[in-house]
């Protein structure tokens, strides 16, 4: 198979594909978070916890959709350059009368369109309006924009900035949301130290990684020390940790003498799944603690952060009561073949560049599961699915760009 992490992977009697293994996560995950009032300059990002209609109508008023002159459009019929129309200026529009408007500002009756500025002539106190207006021309109507009573947004949805600017425009001042879910990360490996490694040991860095995607995602995260290769004590972490909504822990997910977070789970909860058909990342473990939800990704770096982005991320969005976000997305052409095993889902990194001819695709790495670096000079990834060996060079393939998505 050609890396270390394949080579374990093989030792497993048999691998979930990855949509059986969600499945299966999904039907155990129950919305767990509690909900709170957030005023909405603190809402960005937060998944509403209510179904969201407007109060009132935007705009509640006719208003002028540009500056100009609001007028009866009946006095500017017939109105053209050579033959304009002369209105007096006013404070207040009228028979034969128009009156200075601002976008926005109301335009009161009897007033019913409002002439561009490019469309009126100055002259004196008068204007010529050199083309014909017509009913409601530039004029916003009650309700255009938004309608009272309208649906806004489902419970469960995501806010975004604009989002938050609607809410506000239509009178809302705070929203009912969704608390982040709390995340425990909890690395493990004897062999893991915080600095200074001596032969044999590596610095952690997949708990800091973890820690730092869930936060993206839209949790809030407790970034424990590093728990040693014991079953009572990682017993007891787990255990400490049982509070939070998702507890994910890093390395200890396969099946070696020193894997032993698999057992531990399945001896104090339930083990739902145990080696998963992907590539990097086989050896990840899913399981439950006392309705807790206990995620064990691998200890390989490029392996843990591919399932968490598959396991953890749409375990933070159910636990809020919402949906992962489809990931940014980019065609490209495929600058060499990549292969992949048939039945196994590989996630291929990749980097991209734009030349005259569209985006181009190019591996980074198609195996090597320890190497970290190739994460992070990679763009985004190719996802292989399990039913094709790969792909050609020159075909067009989809990239995903996943490390901003909540």
């Amino acid at each position: 198979m050609g890396d270390a992490e394949s080579v374990r992977g093989a030792g497993f009697v048999e691998r979930t594909r990855v949509r059986e293994a969600l499945e299966t996560l999904r039907a155990a995950v129950n919305v767990s978070t509690g909900t709170r009032t957030l005023a909405l300059a603190a809402a960005d990002g937060r998944v509403l916890a209510e179904t969201v209609t407007s109060p009132r109508n935007v705009p509640d008023f006719p208003r002028a959709a540009m500056d100009g002159y609001a007028v009866r459009a009946e006095d500017t019929f017939g109105a053209a350059d050579r033959s304009p129309a002369t209105l007096a200026v006013g404070d207040s529009a009228g028979p034969q009368r128009a009156t200075w408007v601002h976008t926005g500002s109301p335009v009161a009756e009897p007033a019913d369109a409002v002439v561009k500025t490019e469309n009126a002539r100055e002259v004196g106190d008068s204007i010529e309006v050199t083309s014909a207006a017509a009913v409601g021309q530039n004029v916003s109507e009650v309700g255009e924009d938004i309608e009272a009573d309208q649906h806004l947004f489902d419970s469960g949805h995501r806010l975004r900035p604009s989002d938050l600017a609607l809410l506000r425009s239509v009178g809302i001042e705070s929203v009912t949301v969704r608390e982040r879910p709390s995340v425990a990360v909890i690395p493990t490996g004897e062999e893991l130290v915080e600095s200074d490694p001596d032969p044999g040991e590596a610095i952690e860095t997949n708990g800091l990684m973890v820690s730092s995607l869930a936060e993206r995602w839209g949790g809030d995260t407790r970034y424990r020390d590093v728990v040693t290769d014991d079953r009572d004590a990682l017993v007891d972490a787990i255990e400490a940790d049982l509070d939070a909504d998702v507890i994910v822990t890093t390395g200890g997910s396969s099946i070696g003498k020193r894997d032993l977070l698999p057992a531990v789970v399945e001896d104090r909860g339930e083990l739902l799944v145990h080696g998963v058909a992907l590539k990097p990342g086989h050896p990840v473990a899913l399981g439950q603690v006392e309705d807790t939800p206990v995620l064990m990704l691998p200890g390989y770096p490029v392996a843990c952060i591919v399932n968490a982005w598959q396991f953890v991320r749409p375990v933070l969005n159910w636990t809020a009561d919402t949906e992962p976000d489809e990931p940014a997305r980019v065609e490209a052409e495929l600058d060499r073949k990549i292969r992949s095993e048939p039945g196994i889902r590989s996630c291929v990194r990749v980097t991209v560049s734009e030349t005259d001819e569209g985006a181009i695709a190019e591996p980074v790495h198609e195996s090597g599961a320890s190497i970290l670096s190739s994460v992070s000079l990679a763009d985004g990834w190719v996802q292989v699915p399990e039913s094709i060996e790969g792909y050609d060079a020159g075909d067009r393939v989809t990239v995903e760009f996943w490390e901003a998505q909540p």
